[in-house]
């Protein structure tokens, strides 16, 4: 049996570029605006070098995007009385994921407290979860999508840990 695909409109291939483009943006602007000046930091061992955060975080972002965009096309290509709300859910989700993401580096850079990223970091990881869980209803690809910012976030969950624990 043949695997029929539906191809994208040029509607669609707008929004996931936009998608992309904003998340990356919008997951950018807190370190253009802070900077990331480590200079302060008793670095753990296992800091990874410093031009893992732009590549990594360009990466996720682009994957974030994407996701949203998946879950956006299933919203819009459903037939006409078929309900959203989870939909608009689990885009709310997104948004309050992304909000806490954007907010780590003011918090941990920006106030130089560790403690209080931590705080962040935590309900970040948190609302990636429920992001993921959210998304999984609409789209096991858009979900997946995420697994690898979550590892990330993880990773940097007990990165934040150990700078704020003093560890060397």
């Amino acid at each position: 049996m043949a695997t029929q695909t539906r191809r994208f409109s040029t509607r669609e291939i707008t929004v996931a570029i936009a998608a992309v483009v904003g998340v990356n943006v919008i997951g950018a602007a807190p370190a253009a605006l802070f900077g990331a000046d480590t200079g302060w930091i008793d670095r753990p061992w296992f800091f990874p070098p410093d031009i893992a955060f732009p590549v990594v975080w360009t990466l996720l972002f682009t994957l974030m995007g994407i996701s949203l965009f998946l879950v956006w096309r299933e919203g819009v290509s459903r037939p006409a009385g078929t309900s959203t709300e989870e939909v608009r859910t689990a885009i709310s989700i997104f948004a309050v994921q992304l909000a806490l993401n954007v907010a780590w580096t003011p918090v941990f850079f920006g106030l130089q407290r560790p403690d209080l990223g931590l705080v962040v970091i935590g309900a970040l990881w948190l609302a990636i979860v429920a992001t993921i869980v959210a998304f999984n209803w609409i789209s096991r690809r858009a979900a997946g999508l995420l697994v690898p910012y979550l590892a990330w976030v993880s990773f940097a969950f007990v990165l934040n840990y150990a700078i704020y624990a003093g560890v060397g």
